[in-house]
């Protein structure tokens, strides 16, 4: 029948494609050596889940969690290992145009939300840092009928992430080849897979 409940919740897993240039200089210009560089984009897992509200048979709005996982590492010096690791929360309120059918739907969408990172940073020893910001973020989805309110959800995704600069209470994460601070400001591009239950 066409879907016409008031409440979608959904649990995810994606990849984002993930641009973020300072990062990505931190690491080349200090610790990766020629042939284990980062490239302009490099991939993330994302884990998500969202609760949206039908205010009228097209239109909804939601909010969602989602966190990005990503780390490197790579030899260092005689016998050593560098580490770099980080978790980006990303909730966000959103705002979706539904098209709803017979027995599918689907959803277009973005909206923004606070971010708050973590990072982990091993070269001798480990130091920890956190940094928060904003970021925006774009939807497309589609839901299909398994059975009985239960769907299986499809999409795509388009982010902006502002970071922030990283510290802790002793010091700064500083790119010292070029003396700027480093941040995880980025763009990227994500699939993800995952269930809806349609109430």
């Amino acid at each position: 029948s066409n879907i016409s409940a008031q409440w979608d919740l959904s649990l995810s897993m994606g990849f984002d494609f993930k641009s973020s240039p300072s990062f990505r200089d931190y690491i080349n210009m200090s610790f990766a050596s020629s042939g284990n560089q980062i490239a302009s984009f490099k991939s993330a897992i994302s884990f998500s889940g969202e609760a949206d509200y039908k205010i009228a048979e097209s239109f909804a709005l939601g909010l969602e969690y989602n966190l990005s996982l990503d780390s490197y590492n790579t030899p260092f010096g005689i016998g050593g290992i560098y580490e770099i690791s980080y978790n980006m929360h990303r909730p966000s309120i959103l705002a979706y145009y539904i098209i709803p059918g017979e027995g599918y739907q689907f959803k277009l969408g973005g909206g923004a939300g606070p971010r708050f990172i973590s990072l982990s940073e091993r070269i001798i020893d480990t130091e920890n840092y956190n940094s928060s910001g904003v970021g925006f973020v774009l939807k497309a989805e589609g839901n299909t009928m398994f059975s009985k309110d239960f769907y299986a959800l499809i999409g795509l995704n388009f982010r902006y992430d502002l970071s922030g600069e990283f510290s802790n209470p002793n010091t700064s994460l500083i790119n010292k080849t070029i003396n700027e601070k480093m941040n995880l400001n980025s763009i990227s591009f994500g699939i993800y897979l995952g269930v809806t239950f349609i109430l």
